[in-house]
């Protein structure tokens, strides 16, 4: 596994108005990995994902890509530099096919008309790739797929892209149990084609099922980010509830980094 983060980010605040979201947060994603990122609701998770979009601007820190100090100030510039992020909602289009919603935006054309037969090969050769098997047609209107099978297709969307870090928020929180065994298998074969995977998840083991690392923020701050083989189901329960676990986390008191 390489030692270098892909995307690495120092010391962010971002406030709206009065309110404070992100305290002096840092955070780190490598190549070839799976990091989680847990925490309770209105620890922040969202805004620190949009700011990595270039979806909200960060009042203050610092932003890496692979490396170079970059300013991300859109999102557009989040994914030239090839990060893609899935949101809950999915942003597909019933109406359309897989196709069409994989290219959606960002249709390839053949003069003034579309290619149609070069969108479905790569689309074909992505899922292919994912060793999606699930579909069985890549013209299936999205209307007619599971829910296991939307996320695949939004996953797949996400990576078509020549992306290097992809952001999954809640991918399994809507689905039964073998769907989710399906997108979990999923997440972790991006990670193992050489992706940096951030996983947002309330599922604990989800969490401990796929990922190499684990972010656990607690009111806007970092608590710590720990290899998931170096600590237990509590420990993080405890990170994500009270932002300490033993040695491991923030500082007692006012909630300042120890």
């Amino acid at each position: 596994m390489s030692q270098a983060p892909v995307l690495e980010l120092r010391g962010i605040d971002k406030s709206f108005g009065p309110v404070q979201v992100l305290h002096d947060v840092a955070f780190s994603v490598y190549p070839g990995e799976v990091t989680a990122l847990v925490g309770d609701n209105g620890a922040g998770k969202s805004t620190l994902v949009k700011c990595i979009g270039g979806i909200h601007p960060m009042d203050s820190g610092e932003y890496f890509f692979a490396g170079e100090k970059v300013h991300v100030s859109g999102p557009r510039d989040a994914a030239a530099m090839g990060v893609e992020i899935v949101y809950q909602d999915l942003a597909l289009c019933d109406n359309l096919d897989i196709v069409q919603n994989m290219f959606l935006g960002r249709e390839r054309k053949s003069g003034l008309v579309l290619d149609e037969d070069t969108m479905e090969e790569m689309a074909a050769k992505t899922l292919a790739g994912l060793s999606v098997r699930t579909v069985k047609s890549l013209r299936q209107h999205v209307s007619s797929l599971s829910g296991g099978q939307r996320q695949t297709v939004a996953i797949a969307k996400a990576v078509l892209w020549n992306s290097k870090v992809v952001i999954l928020d809640e991918p399994t929180a809507a689905l039964g149990v073998a769907q989710t065994a399906q997108v979990l298998e999923l997440v972790r074969r991006l990670a193992d084609n050489g992706l940096a995977v951030v996983l947002i998840s309330h599922n604990m083991n989800d969490v401990f099922a796929v990922s190499d690392r684990i972010a656990a923020l607690y009111l806007g701050r970092m608590a710590a980010q720990v290899k998931t083989s170096e600590v237990t189901h509590s420990q993080i329960v405890e990170l994500i509830t009270a932002g300490r676990s033993g040695e491991l986390g923030l500082a007692t008191g006012n909630g300042a980094s120890a």
